[in-house]
């Protein structure tokens, strides 16, 4: 039926119609495809299909149209006007369609994550899939807007001619694209280690530069680093392949933290370990593993007391740190302030001169 009334209207000189009944099927399907849609997901207990929904929508409801003009338009009669619309909606068609496949990767990735929690303390696992999904993800979107750019470029004549001539001069362009290229095909490739091999991951707490932060993205080219101020760090990738740097939650979550006190050697160690123990019982950020206080150097003037502590991931341990330090610093203010460092001058050795 809808060919026949196609063909009716072929006859038209002006292919506005067929602009017309290519866009109205357009919005048919979308309205079926929708109440579809709306139905199934109302009996379905995955939310799969609204994942789908919130990412593709869009992209769909335009790509259907599009598709519609352009096969309508290929009934239309043989004009220099239907030709420029035919090539028109065919860019339109391949636009539209490189969006549509880019929000389906975008759908997919967060219906993958969806099986997972993110935010859970022990989410080393969680944080791997993630860094592997997002790398690839974004290789995905740049091979379809390659393939995207190609079939443009092939629907012309001009780019017909183009492409052939740079197949025949392949091997001259690889050689001349490589040496120009080359520190960013080293980056691609250190980016498919990282994703793989995983030396850092998402959210992974790292030293890098003399900075303290957390892996906020990995990208096809670069990394950022949230710096534990909010400033961000940007790093070439190669830079975790080439470079050491720390990474403090590489296999396990869970760190230790110090604090190192410069005391007088009138400081009663054995209080202030006790001290140290009470405090630690006190605290929400001790994961109860790790607790210990030794002297762990000796100088003219004063000894170096080094208290060790344990939490679940490095802001606690951070956190921990900062409160422990306060706390045995106003401890030895109170009870004990002959424990506090001073400068002792020998008055006597200064008379006798």
């Amino acid at each position: 039926m809808l060919k026949d009334l196609i063909q009716n209207v072929s006859d038209l000189s002006f292919p506005v119609v067929h602009i017309i009944i290519g866009l109205v099927a357009g919005v048919i399907i979308n309205w079926v495809v929708a109440i579809s849609l709306t139905i199934t997901v109302k009996k379905a207990k995955s939310n799969d299909l609204l994942i789908f929904r919130k990412w593709c929508k869009t992209a769909f409801n335009t790509l259907v149209p599009v598709a519609s003009i352009f096969i309508v338009l290929n009934y239309a009669e043989d004009t220099d006007t239907s030709r420029i619309l035919i090539k028109t909606f065919l860019i339109l068609l391949i636009i539209a369609s490189v969006h549509f496949l880019i929000r389906v990767l975008y759908a997919m990735e967060d219906i993958f994550l969806d099986r997972y929690d993110i935010d859970k303390e022990d989410n080393r696992k969680e944080r791997k899939i993630l860094t592997q999904i997002n790398f690839l993800k974004k290789v995905f979107i740049v091979v379809i807007v390659l393939i995207g750019f190609a079939l443009i470029l092939l629907s012309f004549e001009e780019g017909r001619k183009y492409g052939q001539t740079l197949l025949t001069t392949a091997g001259v362009a690889s050689v001349i694209l490589g040496f120009a290229a080359q520190k960013s095909i080293s980056n691609f490739l250190a980016g498919i280690q990282i994703a793989f091999t995983q030396p850092i991951k998402m959210d992974d707490a790292v030293v890098v530069e003399g900075e303290w932060g957390w892996v906020e993205e990995i990208n096809l080219t670069y990394v950022v680093v949230r710096i534990w101020d909010w400033r961000r760090l940007i790093l070439p990738i190669t830079y975790f392949v080439e470079k050491p740097f720390q990474n403090w939650t590489r296999n396990k979550g869970e760190i230790i933290g110090s604090v190192i006190l410069h005391l007088d050697y009138r400081t009663p160690v054995e209080k202030l370990r006790s001290k140290l123990e009470e405090i630690l019982e006190t605290e929400p950020n001790w994961d109860g593993q790790v607790k210990s206080l030794q002297i762990t150097d000796t100088k003219e003037y004063t000894m170096t007391v080094r208290a060790l502590m344990s939490a679940k991931n490095s802001p606690m341990a951070w956190d921990l740190r900062c409160s422990v330090r306060e706390k045995l610093i106003a401890f030895l203010q109170k009870e004990h302030p002959e424990s506090l460092p001073v400068q002792r001058l020998d008055i006597h050795a200064t008379e006798k001169r």
